[in-house]
């Protein structure tokens, strides 16, 4: 064979290799970004760096990224942290749906996922092989890798231990609060099955160093029970090591002492909310429990908002509403879940008119109704902003109102900042106008430094009731909210 041929053959043969090669690199290299914006300039990196031919990219969210082929192999992904979004609650949230896929579709891989959210680490629901400290410019971070082939690293709460570590249930810590932790549970259960309550706050920061609130709530018809865990975020004075140890002590007892499994131990970080993320749901899951409160059933969600649907410390409020509710035309505004409705339906009220900016918070109102056979003919639910539709002057009159707005909102879509302190004298004089004689306003408050506008006592009969609406199981707690019964002077 002459040379040449010979040189011929071999050239033929190495570009076949090296385009079969790109084939297989092609398509073993994936990079995928909900944003396409960003996958257009990572495609323009790749273009400068030469091996645009070696990668392939998608749009596609994290919830929907499929494996390629039937091949195992190695993720490495950089979810959001909170600080390029600014929104720490949707940081946690990607973390969580990232979790989720990566245990559903992709059994089997490796994976490596750096990140500076220590909340959104632990939201990913998944066992860590090693980690690896880092730095991300001036981001402390951390490198964690994963093994998918793990049997440990099934979903679960996230944040909550499978299998808790024995020589961390064993510290001095963690037994100090298991003990506190066993005594509410026997002082509080005593009084709740007394009270015919199912559900009650089980710990509230007793231990200042513990700063969690535990909210204990039973399925109704003997289902199981859930642990609502809410951990306040530790002030920038306390070590992160600290905080870590101080969680991982309370929560590899929390199992063990309530007899509530892990797999129902539905674990938040609760800091001040900026902006609006403080309306943003954290997860889209629409798993709904219901709960027995005085012979109603009342839905909740522990996973997909930061709170359950049902605010436990106006339980008294509710019941006082339904007493008074009789006959009534019954006005709820900033609604929520209607739960408070619910309540005045149950207690023969003439016509209700239930008002909230949320369309989700109304559907899951409409539930409501609908789980407790209450027809919807004379109970009506309205999505408006409560401040635009009181300043708009309604002319029907109301024989009791509830007005329980939130300390302080700026959402996308209301006009204007809600500050509850600034703004109550106002919204309650507006409330005032629509009642008819002899009816009743009831204001309610979660305002921590709330001050009753002086001024409202001079036009109104005003008395306080805080005291009279603070279960037992918030009685540590007796600003948890501030209550007031107004009516027209005689």
């Amino acid at each position: 064979m002459r040379p040449d041929c010979c040189a011929t053959t071999g050239s033929l043969l190495l570009a076949e290799a090296r385009g079969r090669a790109r084939d297989a690199i092609a398509s073993a290299i994936r990079g995928s970004d909900s944003d396409g914006g960003v996958l257009r300039n990572a495609a323009l990196n790749a273009q400068r760096a030469g091996v645009a031919e070696l990668l392939s990219f998608e749009a596609v969210a994290v919830t929907e990224v499929q494996p390629s082929g039937g091949a195992t192999g190695l993720v490495c992904t950089n979810p959001p942290y909170g600080e390029r979004l600014g929104d720490a609650q949707a940081a946690r949230a990607v973390h969580r749906e990232l979790g989720a896929a990566l245990r559903e579709r992709f059994a089997g891989w490796r994976a490596a996922i750096l990140t500076a959210s220590p909340d959104g680490a632990r939201e990913l629901g998944l066992r860590t092989t090693r980690t690896h400290e880092l730095w991300n410019g001036a981001l402390p971070c951390r490198l964690l890798r994963v093994d998918l082939a793990d049997p440990g690293a099934p979903a679960r709460a996230p944040g909550v231990p499978r299998t808790p570590d024995p020589a961390v249930a064993a510290s001095p810590g963690a037994l100090m609060f298991a003990n506190r932790l066993s005594k509410n549970l026997r002082q509080l259960g005593k009084m709740a099955r007394a009270q015919g309550v199912s559900s009650y706050r089980l710990y509230d920061a007793d231990m200042p160093e513990y700063a969690f609130a535990i909210d204990r709530y039973l399925q109704a018809d003997g289902g199981e029970a859930h642990l609502y865990v809410q951990e306040y975020a530790a002030p920038a004075s306390i070590e992160p090591a600290a905080a870590s140890r101080r969680r991982a002590e309370a929560l590899s007892v929390l199992s063990a002492v309530t007899g509530v499994e892990a797999a129902n131990v539905h674990l938040r970080v609760r800091q001040r909310q900026r902006g609006s993320s403080q309306y943003q749901p954290l997860a889209r899951q629409g798993q709904f429990y219901p709960i027995e409160e005085g012979g109603l059933r009342l839905l909740v969600n522990f996973t997909d908002h930061l709170d359950t649907g049902l605010f436990l410390d106006h339980r008294l409020t509710r019941q006082r509403l339904r007493a008074a509710a009789p006959g009534k035309r019954f006005l709820n505004l900033f609604c929520y879940t209607a739960s408070a409705t619910v309540h005045a339906a149950a207690g023969g009220a003439a016509r209700t008119l239930s008002i909230d900016l949320s369309e989700r918070y109304l559907d899951w109102a409409a539930q409501n109704f609908a789980t407790n056979a209450l027809m919807r003919e004379h109970h009506e639910l309205l999505r408006a902003d409560c401040r635009e539709w009181l300043g708009a002057g309604q002319g029907a009159a109301w024989d009791l109102i509830f007005l329980d707005p939130p300390t302080f909102s700026n959402s996308k879509r209301m006009v204007g900042v809600l500050d509850t302190q600034r703004d109550h004298a106002t919204l309650i004089e507006q409330c005032m106008r629509l009642l008819a004689p002899g009816g009743l306003l009831l204001f309610s408050t979660n305002a921590q430094r709330f001050r009753l506008d002086e001024a409202l006592s001079a036009r109104w009969q005003v008395k306080d009731i805080s005291a009279a609406t603070i279960p037992f199981d918030f009685k540590r707690s007796p600003r948890i909210h501030r209550a007031y019964e107004l009516r027209a002077r005689a």
